[in-house]
C-alpha cells in the first residue's frame, strides 16, 4: 500500500466537490441505480475478493463469503430507500394569512446532502465496515461522495474493492469523483482537517477515532465525526434465568463472546450473574473446549495481549478459563470478579478487551446488579437473560436503555441487521454522536442537514419541494400528508 501523495489528495477533494454540485440535482431513481450497479459488480468479483480477503484477514471463507453478501445486501437496501425519498423529509408549509401567530410566508424544508465524506474503514469487518461497508453505502445514498481511508491490515483487498466499485459507480453513469480510496495515516489526517470534506465516519479504536474526533472538532470550522469506538456490550443474567436455564445460557454466552476470535464490536465481554450460579463454570467448561485462533493482524493481536495482561493482573480479577499466554494463538479467556469490586473502581474492569476474553461479574442481590449496571459508561448494546415478572426487570431495562444504544431481552448481540429500525450506536464511548447509527436505513441521516426556502417561486424549488411533486416523494404539506 502506498501513502496518497498530497497532490493526488488535493486532486481527488476537488473532484468530490465536483461531483457534490451534481449529485444534488440527479434524480433518486438514478442514484438508486448506482447503489444497485455497484452491489452487482461485487457480488460478480467474489471469486477474486474472497481469496484476498481469507489470507489477509486470517478470516474463514464462510464468515467472509457471508459478509460480502451482507455488503451487497446493504447496498441494494440503501437504493431501495433512495428510491422512495422519504429520507429527504420534505415539509410544505402554504403561506397562509390566518395563521395563529400571524401570516405565515410560503416555507419548504427538506434535507440535502453534507458534500464530501471522508470514511475510515474497519480491520475487523474487511467487506461490510471497509471499502464498500456500511459507511460509504450510506454517505452515497445520501448523495455525498465519499473518499476512502484504507485500511492496512487489508491492504491488497482494499484496492481491489475500490477499483470495482469505482468502476461500477462510473459505468451506471455516476459523476467522477463520487468515491475514491486514499491510503496512509498522514494522508487521513490531512482530509480530516480540509475545508473540503463536511463530515467523517470511523470504526475502530476508541484512541484513533477520539484522536479524529478531536481533529475534527479543532477545524476552525468544525464538522461533525460519526466515530464508532468500543463497548464492553453488557449481558445480565437475573437470578430467575440463571435458575431456569444456566446451561442454555452458559452455551450462547460462550458462543457470542469467542465469535471471530472475539473481534466483533458487540462481542459480550462482561457477563454479570448472581453469585453461586453455576452459569461461570458451564461458561468456563465450554470455553476450555475451543482452540486457539489467529487475530486480524499482529497489532490487534499486541493490543489484545496487552489489554488481557492488565485485565488479569488486577488484584480483584482472577482467570477461570484459558490462559494469558503472549506467544500463544488466543484461546477464549474467562475472568472474574464481584459486582462490589466493579462499583469501587469501575473503569479497569469495564474497558474493553478487543479479542476472546469476557469478565463474569458476580452480585450478591439486586440492589448490587443495578449499582454495577449503573457503572458503565457508554454502550452499543446491553442485554438481559431474565424473566418477565422479576422485580428488578423494569428498573433493570431503564438502566440499560439509559446507557446503550441497543437493548436485548434474550439472544446475543454478535447478530447485527442491517433494517429500518436497526441502532448501531449509544453514549460515548461507545459513539463519538449518540443521536446516529452507524447500521440500517438511518445510517443516512448523518450526511444530510436541513435547508428551508421561503417564498421562492415553484420553478426555482428543489424538484421535492415543488407543488406537482415531480419526484414522486414523501410530502408533508400543510401539516398533514396525503
Amino acid at each position: 500500500m502506498t501513502d496518497t501523495a498530497p497532490a493526488e489528495l488535493d486532486a481527488l477533494l476537488d473532484a468530490a466537490v465536483a461531483a457534490a454540485a451534481v449529485l444534488r440535482d440527479r434524480p433518486l431513481t438514478e442514484r438508486a441505480a448506482w447503489l444497485r450497479a455497484a452491489a452487482e459488480a461485487l457480488d460478480a468479483d467474489a471469486e477474486a475478493l474472497l481469496p484476498l480477503a481469507e489470507e489477509e484477514s486470517h478470516l474463514p471463507r464462510p464468515r467472509l463469503t457471508g459478509e460480502l453478501a451482507r455488503t451487497t445486501f446493504q447496498l441494494r437496501l440503501f437504493a431501495d430507500e433512495v428510491e422512495t425519498g422519504a429520507f429527504l423529509d420534505a415539509v410544505i408549509d402554504h403561506a397562509d394569512p390566518d395563521w395563529g401567530m400571524g401570516p405565515r410566508p410560503d416555507l419548504r424544508r427538506m434535507l440535502v446532502p453534507l458534500g464530501p465524506v471522508a470514511v475510515w474503514a474497519a480491520s475487523n469487518f474487511p467487506f461490510a465496515f471497509s471499502v464498500a461497508g456500511g459507511d460509504t453505502a450510506s454517505a452515497l445514498a445520501a448523495g455525498c461522495p465519499v473518499l476512502l481511508v484504507a485500511h492496512p491490515g487489508h491492504p491488497r483487498l482494499s484496492e481491489r474493492t475500490a477499483r470495482v466499485l469505482r468502476d461500477a459507480l462510473t459505468a451506471a453513469g455516476a459523476p467522477d469523483g463520487v468515491f475514491a480510496l486514499v491510503e496512509g495515516q498522514d494522508a487521513g489526517r490531512t482530509l480530516i482537517q480540509d475545508p473540503r470534506v463536511t463530515a467523517g465516519a470511523f470504526t475502530g479504536s476508541l484512541r484513533g477515532g477520539r484522536a479524529l474526533f478531536d481533529l475534527a472538532a479543532g477545524r476552525e470550522a468544525p464538522i461533525p465525526f460519526y466515530g464508532e469506538l468500543g463497548s464492553t456490550n453488557p449481558a445480565v443474567v437475573t437470578r430467575g434465568a440463571a435458575g431456569a436455564r444456566a446451561a442454555e445460557i452458559a452455551e450462547g454466552f460462550a458462543g457470542s463472546m469467542s465469535l471471530g476470535v472475539g473481534q466483533f464490536c458487540t462481542k459480550p465481554g462482561v457477563l454479570l450473574v448472581p453469585a453461586g450460579s453455576e452459569v461461570p463454570a458451564l461458561v468456563a467448561e465450554r470455553l476450555g473446549a475451543m482452540a486457539g485462533a489467529p487475530m486480524l493482524n499482529g497489532r490487534i493481536r499486541d493490543g489484545y495481549g496487552q489489554a488481557l495482561e492488565a485485565l488479569a493482573a488486577h488484584e480483584v480479577v482472577e482467570v477461570l478459563a484459558g490462559s494469558v499466554d503472549p506467544d500463544a494463538d488466543p484461546a477464549p479467556t474467562l475472568l472474574r470478579t464481584s459486582a462490589a469490586e466493579v462499583v469501587a473502581d469501575p473503569r479497569p474492569l469495564t474497558a474493553e478487551v478487543f479479542g476472546p476474553a469476557a469478565l463474569v461479574v458476580e452480585y450478591a442481590d439486586d440492589a448490587e446488579l443495578l449499582d454495577a449496571v449503573r457503572a458503565f459508561e457508554g454502550q452499543l448494546t446491553a442485554t438481559v437473560h431474565g424473566e418477565p415478572d422479576e422485580q428488578v426487570v423494569p428498573a433493570l431495562l431503564d438502566t440499560l436503555s439509559e446507557r446503550a444504544g441497543r437493548v436485548l431481552w434474550g439472544g446475543w448481540p454478535t447478530g447485527v441487521t442491517v433494517s429500518y429500525a436497526q441502532q448501531h450506536g449509544g453514549p460515548y464511548p461507545a459513539t463519538t454522536a449518540v443521536g446516529t447509527t452507524s447500521v440500517g436505513t438511518a445510517a443516512m441521516e448523518r450526511f444530510l442537514r436541513p435547508v428551508a426556502y421561503q417564498g421562492l417561486p415553484d420553478a426555482l424549488l428543489p424538484p421535492p419541494l415543488r407543488d406537482g411533486n415531480p419526484w414522486a416523494v414523501p410530502q408533508r404539506i400543510d401539516g398533514t400528508r396525503p
